[in-house]
């Protein structure tokens, strides 16, 4: 499985590249906009950060628009990947841009005949918005497992991208379903190597190193 991080601030994102498992980062106009700077400066700094994929969204909603600002936002670095909305004007944009030899990533996908005509249409990544479905009393883990049946009865080659993930436990039941990628922000990326018993096993090791009173 591989690891983004959802979020746009760049210190967050240097600290999950030191630790080495850091694939990617999904970034959204609310993301960005919150960060208060010009959004070109953002972005190279970001790639230069992100030793793998960068995902930058378009923000018109028609497909000429979609079209124009996904080929601009490709010109930024070889990384990119462009994030289309999953609606009629997003896959035909899709179409296009693929066309021209350029990634997409078709975003806030909430159903299986979504996530189906997305494959159909060739995107190289899907994002199923998990937390979302369960905030209106649907199971959304349920969904990654039906793309994963779905994908694999037809050998579709678009990634499953597991988005809105809110706890360490979503992670672990999305790897446990087949997602491709699990994109969460940097507060859960934290979690998933904290655990309370490594912490105090730690703290033991080291009072009776100082006990001892013995040195490296």
């Amino acid at each position: 499985m591989k690891f983004f991080l959802d979020t746009a601030n760049v210190q967050e994102l240097r600290e999950a590249a030191a630790m080495g498992v850091l694939d990617g980062v999904t970034t959204n106009p609310s993301l960005i906009a919150k960060e208060k700077r010009p959004f070109r400066d953002l972005v190279d700094e970001i790639c230069r950060i992100v030793d793998g994929v960068v995902n930058l969204e378009v923000v018109a909603t028609e497909v000429e628009g979609m079209v124009q600002q996904g080929r601009e936002l490709a010109k930024i670095a070889p990384n990119v990947v462009v994030k289309l909305p999953t609606t009629s004007e997003g896959v035909k944009a899709l179409r296009i841009l693929k066309a021209e030899g350029l990634k997409t990533n078709l975003t806030l996908c909430f159903s299986p005949t979504q996530a189906l005509i997305v494959a159909k249409a060739g995107a190289t990544y899907v994002s199923p918005f998990l937390g979302r479905l369960d905030d209106i009393a649907h199971v959304g883990m349920d969904l990654i497992r039906t793309l994963r049946t779905m994908y694999d009865n037809y050998d579709f080659p678009t990634q499953i991208l597991a988005a809105s993930l809110r706890s360490p436990l979503h992670v672990v039941d999305a790897a446990l379903a087949g997602a491709d990628v699990a994109t969460m922000p940097f507060s859960v990326f934290q979690m998933l190597i904290k655990h309370p018993l490594t912490d105090i096993g730690l703290k033991r090791f080291l009072d009776d190193w100082q006990k001892a009173g013995v040195s490296l």
